[in-house]
């Protein structure tokens, strides 16, 4: 077994694992972070979703290390892409001009734009990057984790790396159950957190589904129809509570109101096409825009699918026998490739006819893997420390809170804005659609209860199953890796555990001073009567 020694082991090489990093790396600590998949980035890359982002995300509301990976993705573009000069031009720049964010953008140009950014630290070897790595086993002492194992998927090759410090930017909080540190799992019972819309009972396996998304373009006078997928039949027959034709189907529930209501889909619209929002499905995720780029730079534009159609709620991926785990994966993916086939040969055309055969998966968009498909599944939910702060729907829901605004943590570390949102669960819950109040990111949340050196920096931070709705967005992600990192310098300069920083007044005011001089925004300007 290799053995490796350092400060920082950031286990997870998501938005919030490379946020981690590189703000360690950038104050001197010597990091290893560990990826599963060959490609660091997360939900931007590996899990190919373009990030949902809330309306002010131009102005403020994030941190400025986050703001520069945006920039970086533009300047990326402008020094190595085609682009016409109307596009050239535009400071807010979006190359796909997809609707569900204001930069939409390719994973690969992420996954360029994040190893652009890590380059200087791995170059004078502060900083070392161990792709293709999972954590198996996990050693501690007391209250501190002492060493956690991984494994080389490539060579099946154990690597045991002890630090001083840890970070779990794991998806689905894998370090919480091998390091003993006290979680949830799924559903929480609305006794237990008083929250409207929490459930009745509490249910570890009742959590957001996840989804295999792909890459797509158009050849009109192509034919790219791909084998009928196993399970195709039974998903095209299944049908579910608000879904009267199932979910291979144009007909899908509106999240807010559960109203029925049709999608659209045309391929490669002309530029004034009008949209509604998700509506339009093939403009919703656009990551290219085929009139951003010089004539014949792109045939076709390309869009990102990630549908309601494709959400996977059979079961979860973590929490059950690994069997069971790999079995739901396994369906998650022919879902996605029977949605692909349906879309090729079933769907109705707006000319009366029925599929489009010239879609064409592109796998190459998403990193090049055997089936087209992206490297990772999207996963909206995670396992969740128990913190000192667990953030509630109180806390944040507009029609709790009012004109009052989210409850200001004093303990601010960062701020995040989005609705509370979870998708049809695998318990078989509806939509939960809740206004939110934009919010502030507590530094409670991100301290175990027990745990002395061990931090959260994904979506298993200290918030439940609803609030999760909220706060799994990438800018959230990237904030709590960045303040993970910060506290682990403020705390090693200061000889004290993280929960000493937030129980001294004295030390909170300095490490709320030292984040807002690192460009962390910590409070929301009164924003749109919030």
């Amino acid at each position: 077994m290799l053995t490796l020694r350092t400060d920082l082991l950031v286990v997870g090489g998501g938005l919030g694992g490379v946020a981690a990093a590189l703000t360690a790396a950038e104050h001197g600590i010597n990091v290893i972070v560990t990826e599963q998949t060959d490609w660091l980035g997360g939900v931007l890359t590996s899990q190919a979703v373009p990030p949902d982002e809330h309306p002010w995300i131009e102005q403020f509301g994030c941190t400025r290390t986050y703001r520069r990976l945006r920039d970086d993705v533009r300047d990326y573009y402008r020094r190595h892409y085609p682009l016409v000069h109307s596009a050239r031009r535009r400071p807010d720049l979006n190359p796909g001009d997809g609707r569900v964010s204001a930069l939409c953008f390719e994973p690969r140009v992420g996954v360029t734009v994040i190893e652009a950014m890590l380059a200087p630290f791995v170059s004078s070897g502060r900083l070392r990057v161990l792709l293709e790595h999972r954590p198996t086993a996990a050693h501690t002492e007391g209250d501190r984790v002492a060493e956690v194992v991984l494994r080389d998927a490539r060579s099946g090759e154990q690597v045991s790396v002890a630090a001083d410090w840890f970070v779990d930017a794991t998806d689905t909080g894998e370090l919480l159950p091998l390091c003993g540190v006290e979680h949830v799992m799924g559903a929480e019972a609305r006794a237990d957190t008083g929250e409207p819309h929490a459930a009745e009972r509490a249910d570890p396996l009742n959590m957001q589904p996840i989804s295999v998304c792909f890459a797509l373009d158009h050849v009109p006078e192509g034919d790219f129809t791909i084998d009928k997928p196993d399970g195709y039949e039974e998903f095209l027959a299944q049908r579910w509570t608000d879904w009267p034709e199932g979910q291979l189907s144009f007909l899908a529930p509106e999240p807010k109101t559960r109203r029925v209501v049709e999608r659209g889909f045309l391929p490669n619209p002309p530029p004034d096409a009008a949209h509604e929002g998700d509506r339009e499905l093939w403009l919703f995720r656009r990551i290219a825009n085929r009139h951003n780029f010089a004539p014949g730079a792109y045939d076709s534009d390309i869009t990102l699918v990630n549908w309601p159609q494709m959400d996977y709620w059979g079961g979860p991926i973590f929490g059950v026998a690994e069997e069971q785990a790999a079995e739901h994966l396994g369906r998650a993916k022919a879902l996605s490739m029977s949605l692909l086939y349906w879309l090729q040969t079933a769907a109705p055309r707006p000319d009366g006819g029925t599929g489009w055969p010239g879609l064409r998966l592109r796998g190459d968009v998403v990193g090049g893997t055997t089936d087209g498909l992206a490297k990772a599944p999207y996963v909206r939910e995670s396992r969740r420390i128990k913190a000192e702060r667990i953030v509630v729907e109180q806390d944040i829901a507009l029609d709790v809170r009012g004109d009052h605004g989210a409850v200001a943590f004093p303990d601010t570390v960062g701020l995040g804005s989005y609705r509370i949102d979870l998708h049809p669960s695998t318990g078989g819950d509806p939509y939960i659609d809740i206004g939110c109040c934009p919010f502030q990111l507590p530094l409670g949340a991100l301290l175990p209860v027990r745990v002395d050196n061990l931090l959260p920096a994904a979506k298993n931070i200290g918030t439940t199953h609803i609030t999760n709705g909220a706060y799994r967005m990438p800018l959230v992600e990237w904030n709590a890796g960045e303040v993970a990192a910060h506290l682990v310098s403020y705390c090693t300069a200061h000889r004290m555990p993280p929960r000493a920083v937030r129980a001294k007044p004295e030390h909170l005011d300095a490490f709320q001073q030292r984040l807002i001089a690192a460009g962390v925004e910590l409070s929301w300007p009164r924003v749109h009567g919030y």
